[in-house]
């Protein structure tokens, strides 16, 4: 069998045929049955429609029997036969054809009538069928094409400054985002998380910070409480001041799901079974493969937010059965793109990972200038300075030997963040410290990434990574592809054997290379703040900014594979006569 054959085996009887003339292929993955004039039936993976699908039925009662069509490598499909319809079919035509291909044989000439007769009638529907696949088609890429070409001119003359940037947000019910904030006070559950409802006030900025040893910490200018795992409500607000939204679903280039993904997995996390830690994910998951919005690319072209690591949201790929909310795993979550803190780096995953909400939220462009002044003029005292906790139960983390590092240093400035202690909980201490320092280490915690490497470089502080998936192998969009232009690389197991130190390799980089690093730095920090969603910035892209653009270009990358794929389609209809040319 050839490279674009096809081969049939009815299961009945063992034998197979071979077919390399499929009259109709469809355009993306999926299933399509074909028949040529020699009654074989062939498919291949590609998109199914629902008049494919009508198609499908005819052929397969025309024949009458117990069909298993398979294709080498793949997986094979059984149909079985409804005798009731296909006594129901007019009578009249031969066997013929069907007895000189063998592909019917037997004594029973009233069956072969019969399926003849069948065959006949069903011409019409076959047609039909052809007719609306290719209407199908011709609406999907002409006119839905046409009318967004016609979107992005504004009177007729002027480029739509939205072009390729229209996004539709789902209006979910509420049970998916507003009342799941509600419930915030619930979220305490035998002391394991705060009371979450602070931190989701100004619009999830949190409560605006009034620091009395340091002036610049205020809400005044943009500095706020900010919990560290808030981001799907910061985003949704954020999302709601986008410039390029659209009530047209057909014209969006995205489509935005305002699930409260990261909070749903709070408030369900401790003390629950996993079927009421699911329940949202999976009524979520059906309400949108239900929307005709989703048909349109089925999901790919739809994407999330989901506030925290994306193993939370993964239960079935983790060591800890009873961990998280499996979303991601489900029908229809695997086809979204989510927003992630951490990326799980499973295989095939749509997951992309965006910065860690900050401390800081700018409200205009002029905010961001002066804070990137301010951190460019500041005199760094400290070499090196680290914020954190030990982790004492878990002997492969490196940190406890960083911290005996950093107390056996006279240039290493340490916030200590142990159980009980609170002054790694004010915002102000914690930048302070980076504020004063040239390198912030970042070692890994409870994962890979921290919320701290941000707050750092915000201070415009220089960090120090020890593990390559705790930034260069997460934050694409948001960070430099060139890693050392910016931080410093410093392998754990170096400091795991007690082979390096770490004051010797930083003391080691040149003043000139260190002022550039911290340039860049500073230059990054747009990029890692999400502005206060209240407000606008004219011509600063931030996070969110930066989220959206990399969003919608996965998206028309999807877009354009599946225009590659139409090709395929206009091959078939080259083929409609039964031959190929």
């Amino acid at each position: 069998m050839g490279e674009e054959g096809f081969r049939v085996v009815d299961s009945l009887t063992g034998k197979k045929h071979d077919c390399d003339r499929p009259i109709l292929v469809g355009w993306k993955r999926g299933l399509t049955l074909a028949i040529d004039h020699y009654w074989y039936y062939c498919w291949r993976t590609h998109l199914i429609c629902p008049s494919m699908g009508m198609m499908v039925i005819a052929l397969v009662l025309a024949e009458g029997k117990h069909i298993r069509l398979e294709v080498e490598g793949e997986r094979a499909l059984d149909l079985n036969p409804v005798s009731k319809l296909i006594r129901s079919a007019h009578k009249g035509g031969g066997g013929r054809p069907r007895r000189e291909h063998g592909v019917m044989k037997g004594p029973d000439k009233r069956s072969s009538t019969q399926a003849s007769a069948a065959f006949q009638s069903l011409r019409l529907v076959f047609v039909l069928a052809t007719v609306m696949w290719a209407s199908f088609l011709y609406y999907h890429f002409t006119v839905l094409s046409a009318g967004a070409r016609r979107a992005t001119v504004l009177d007729g003359a002027s480029a739509d400054p939205c072009r390729g940037r229209y996004v539709y947000v789902h209006d979910l019910p509420p049970r998916f985002n507003a009342d799941i904030l509600r419930g915030c006070q619930n979220t305490s559950d035998q002391y394991r998380w705060p009371d979450m409802c602070g931190f989701i006030s100004n619009a999830g900025l949190g409560r605006a910070l009034a620091d009395p040893l340091d002036g610049d910490f205020t809400g005044e200018n943009g500095w706020y409480g900010t919990h560290q795992f808030a981001l799907d409500a910061i985003f949704h607000n954020r999302m709601r001041q986008y410039e390029c939204l659209t009530t047209h679903s057909a014209l969006a280039n995205a489509v935005f799901v305002p699930f409260y993904a990261g909070f749903d997995f709070v408030r369900y996390h401790w003390g629950y079974d996993n079927a009421t830690r699911d329940a949202a994910s999976v009524e979520l998951t059906d309400w949108l493969m239900r929307r005709p919005e989703w048909a349109r690319m089925g999901g790919r072209d739809h994407f999330l937010v989901a506030g925290r690591t994306g193993f939370d949201f993964r239960r079935s790929n983790n060591m800890n059965p009873s961990w998280g909310t499996d979303l991601l795993n489900m029908p229809g979550g695997r086809e979204m793109s989510v927003l992630v803190l951490e990326v799980s780096r499973v295989p095939h995953s749509r997951e992309y990972a965006v910065p860690y909400p900050t401390y800081f939220h700018p409200r205009s462009d002029a905010d961001v200038r002066r804070w990137q002044d301010r951190v460019r003029g500041l005199e760094r005292r400290s070499l090196i300075a680290f914020v954190g906790a030990p982790r004492p139960d878990n002997p492969y983390n490196i940190r406890q030997q960083i911290i005996a590092q950093c107390e056996a240093s006279d240039v290493c400035r340490l916030l200590g963040c142990g159980f009980g202690t609170s002054q790694c909980h004010t915002p102000g201490n914690i930048m302070r410290l980076f504020q004063r320092a040239t390198f912030c280490l970042q070692p890994p915690g409870d994962s890979y990434t921290r919320r701290s490497a941000f707050d750092s470089m915000v201070a415009g502080c220089i960090p120090v990574f020890f593990h390559p998936v705790s930034a260069y192998l997460q934050y694409w969009w948001h960070l430099p592809v060139h890693h050392e232009t910016y931080s410093v690389f410093i392998p754990e197991d170096d400091v795991r054997s007690r082979n390096v130190s770490i004051e010797a390799v930083l003391r080691a980089i040149p003043p000139e290379t260190v002022e550039r690093m911290r340039d860049e730095v500073i230059k990054m920090i747009p990029r890692l703040v999400y502005a206060d969603p209240r407000s606008k910035l004219e011509t600063v892209k931030d996070a969110f900014d930066v989220a959206v653009e990399g969003i919608i270009d996965k998206v028309a990358r999807a877009r354009a594979e599946a225009a590659a794929d139409e090709s395929s389609f206009s091959h078939a209809m080259e083929m409609f006569g039964f031959r190929r040319k």
